[in-house]
């Protein structure tokens, strides 16, 4: 099975707010991983173009790679998609709809810190240059511990309201905190989503599962190596893979947690 990195960004920024520091990458240091990855003759295609090969469509090329960003964040705006755009390179960016700002408003609402987050007129501009625009639910919720009606409008109504802004179909979603379950990837699919993307940290693959893609959360301390070794197609594993029981007894847990009025959170460990 031929590996297939799916990069996942956060925040590109010198300056982030605390909270979010943990998942910053400088772009001095953004810059110099895109430039490894271009450098590895590595082709950076369309999650469009991942998704169709793991349909049975078109084969990816031999060394292919795919740039995602989760949030929305201001810094893509002005730091990341410059960038790529002088690159020619495509990207995915999984927008938490709560944390939009409105023209001459606030947020109407989400669960991330305050931060600077794209506007609305930022989000047209940069689905208007090529870069697509995907999910992220509206509150950025763990979905695999929330039900009911709140979870409908995290996957139904966060798709409304994108394709609303847009004047199109929105068809790429991404779990909060990487987090699913069987029941939440099935209210996906019949939500319309035509792809999730969790987090696992392992390759993504013709094979994947296309509501549950791998990808590899780059953070600002990810060795140098360890990013090198992606891009090479090596050090971690390749989708297809199977939920850990460890990922079942971390559901399990937090769901408990969130039941008892004492929710717990943090990155997946799958």
């Amino acid at each position: 099975m031929i590996a297939v990195p799916v990069f996942l960004y956060h925040s590109v920024a010198d300056d982030p707010p605390g909270w979010i520091a943990p998942y910053t990458v400088r772009p001095a240091v953004f810059r110099e991983q895109i430039a490894r990855i271009a450098d590895s003759g590595r082709e950076v295609v369309p999650l469009r173009r991942l998704l169709a090969a793991i349909h049975g469509g078109p084969a990816l090329p031999p060394r292919a790679a795919v740039l995602t960003f989760d949030d929305g964040f201001a810094d893509f705006y002005w730091t990341v998609a410059p960038f790529l755009a002088d690159l020619g390179l495509p990207a995915t960016l999984y927008v938490t709809v709560g944390a939009v700002h409105p023209p001459g408003g606030r947020p109407s609402g989400s669960l991330l810190p305050p931060a600077p987050m794209l506007n609305w007129r930022q989000i047209t501009t940069l689905d208007a240059t090529g870069v697509e625009i995907g999910g992220h639910s509206q509150t950025h919720a763990q979905l695999d511990v929330v039900r009911g009606e709140r979870c409908t409008d995290e996957i139904v109504g966060s798709k409304h309201r994108l394709e609303e802004a847009l004047g199109h179909e929105v068809s790429a979603f991404a779990y909060p905190h990487g987090y699913s379950s069987p029941a939440v990837r099935r209210q996906v699919r019949d939500a319309g989503w035509h792809s999730a993307a969790a987090v696992e940290n392992k390759f993504s693959s013709e094979a994947d599962d296309p509501l549950r893609i791998c990808r590899l959360m780059v953070r600002p301390d990810t060795p140098r190596q360890v990013f090198q070794n992606w891009v090479a197609g090596e050090g971690a594993r390749v989708a297809p893979i199977p939920e850990s029981l460890y990922t079942r007894y971390w559901r399990g847990y937090r769901r408990l947690r969130a039941a008892i009025g004492s929710p717990v959170g943090g990155p997946p460990q799958s």
